[in-house]
This record gives structure tokens, sequence and C-alpha cells, in this order.
């Protein structure tokens, strides 16, 4: 292991390395930040926009009437469960499907990746718009074979939800499939044959070896995943028509896109976007700290 002068010499030609994406990021994110912040401090509606108005400085103002909101605390709660069981579904799924694609025939294993990398691939618009086809109330395939032929799935509250987190797992769970998939190949084989040997059971070698070794990739790929899923826009706003009905289907990224413009108020929407970024860092900064465990542990 380097220490002293030696490591602080390599630190410092790493940092070197890193100024240019540095450079490339603050011009890219640290304006457009700037702004967000800034726009969330006035009262800035469509009036100012347009010059008819001065900007008037409100200070924490937004923010205190967010708040205040019960509609705002509403929509963070279903964000968060929203979020919670898409990325419970993306892990479940991708992992069970790691396992099997380890299990197959090496053919069966590439129909297996090239259809996941086929919904993984497919733009979020083309996907919703498709799975809202498919689970159409009159010519969808799904009712027709269910027997719900007249069924909405998107008019009732938690069917809406749980056909919007079914597209989301649908994109997302390739990701957690093919990383767990690469974290069981390589497992030593000698590790695997040694709990044979010793009379380990399968689900016994799966629990006691194989998922204690993957369990940094685990916390990866789950931390990952709640930072997709926390900020989901498209998939909740083409499939709910915008939010659903009277705003029942509303995550945290629909709810500032419709106060800022539908509405108009710039101002609230930005600090819905200020508090999105802030529990986000939060989130990015545990995934950093996992990513620093993994490479420890690994």
């Amino acid at each position: 292991m380097i220490s002293g002068p030696a490591a602080r010499g390599q630190g410092r030609t790493a940092l070197l390395y890193l100024v240019p994406a540095l450079l490339v990021l603050v011009a890219l994110l640290g304006y457009p930040l700037y702004q967000l912040v800034t726009i969330s401090l006035f009262d800035y509606g469509q009036e100012q926009v347009s010059g008819g108005a001065p900007l008037t400085f409100l200070g924490v103002g937004n923010y205190r009437t967010l708040f205040s909101s019960a509609k705002f605390w509403t929509v963070l709660g279903q964000t968060v469960g929203f979020a919670a069981v898409c990325v419970a579904g993306s892990v479940l799924v991708g992992a069970a499907l790691a396992v099997l694609a380890n299990r197959v025939r090496r053919w069966v294993r590439m129909c297996l990746f090239l259809a996941a990398l086929g919904a993984w691939a497919t733009p979020a618009v083309a996907g919703s718009t498709v799975w809202l086809f498919l689970f159409d109330a009159n010519f969808g395939l799904v009712n027709h074979l269910l027997g719900l032929d007249g069924f909405s799935w998107t008019y009732g509250r938690w069917t809406a939800f749980g056909l919007v987190a079914g597209e989301v797992v649908w994109c997302s769970f390739p990701f957690v499939m093919i990383t767990l998939y690469a974290g069981i190949r390589a497992i030593p084989g000698e590790v695997l044959e040694a709990a044979t040997l010793d009379g380990a059971s399968g689900w016994r070698t799966a629990t006691s070896v194989t998922l204690p070794l993957l369990r940094p990739l685990l916390v990866v790929v789950t931390v990952q995943s709640v930072i997709w899923d926390f900020k989901v826009f498209t998939q909740v706003y083409v499939m709910t028509g915008g939010g659903g009905i009277a705003g029942r289907n509303l995550v945290l990224n629909v709810y500032a896109y419709q106060e800022a413009f539908a509405a108009s108020e710039y101002g609230l929407g930005s600090a819905i976007g200020v508090v999105m970024t802030l529990i986000l860092l939060a989130v990015t900064g545990f995934y950093l700290r996992a990513l620093r465990r993994t490479g420890e542990e690994l």
C-alpha cells in the first residue's frame, strides 16, 4: 500500500486528470443550478417573464408556502412510496434474472440479454405509449387475456400508479440484472465448490455465500435505482395524462412542472426543484460512499 509523499503525488495527479471533467460539469450544471436557486427566491410568474411587473424578492417565501402546503407533503409521500415500489421491483426482478442467466444455456442467456437490453434502450415516451396500448381499456391485449375488457387501469389512483411502476421496472431491471450477473460470474468457482463439498444446499449456498459476496453490488444498484426512480417524470406524465385525474398521481417532478409551466408559478416550481435536488444530493452522497466501500471490499 502506497503512503506518504508518493500517495499525495498520485492524488494530485488524479485530481489533475479530473479537472477537465469538473470544468465541463460546472459549465453544464453550475449555472442552471444557480438560476434554479435564484428564481426560487423571487416571486417569478408570467408577468415577470413578460416584463409587465418587477421581480419581488421573497427570500424563503416560496419554501414557506411549499412546506405549509398539504399537497406538497402528499406528493412527497407518493413520490417516496412510488420510488420504493419501483426500486424493490427492479432489484428483485433483476436479481432473479441474473441468477437465471447464470444457470441457463448460452443461447438462452443471449436471448435474455438481448430482450433486456431492448427494454433498457427503448425511449421512455415510446415505452410508455406501448404500455398504454397493451393495457388499453377496449383494445389492450392484456385486458383481453385477463377478461377485463372495458377496465381502465389509468382511472383508479392505485391501478394507475401500479401500471406506471410496472413500466418503470420493465425499463430499469436490465441494469440490475447485468450488474449482478457480472458479480455472480466474478465469484471464484472454488468458493462455491467448497460450499457444495461441505454439504450446503443450493439455498444455503445462495444465502450464506453468494449473497454476502454480492452485498456491495446490491447496495450500489439499489442506491442507483433510488436516484433514477425518485426523479421519474416521463412515464408518469405520459401514462397518467399529466398527473392523473385531479392530480391523484402526481410525483415531485410532475408537480414541479405543473406549478412552473401550467400555473406559471416559476418561483414555486423552482423551489420544488431545489428540494428535489437536495434530496438527490443526499442520496448521491450515500451512493458515493457505497461505491467507495465496494471498491474497498471487492
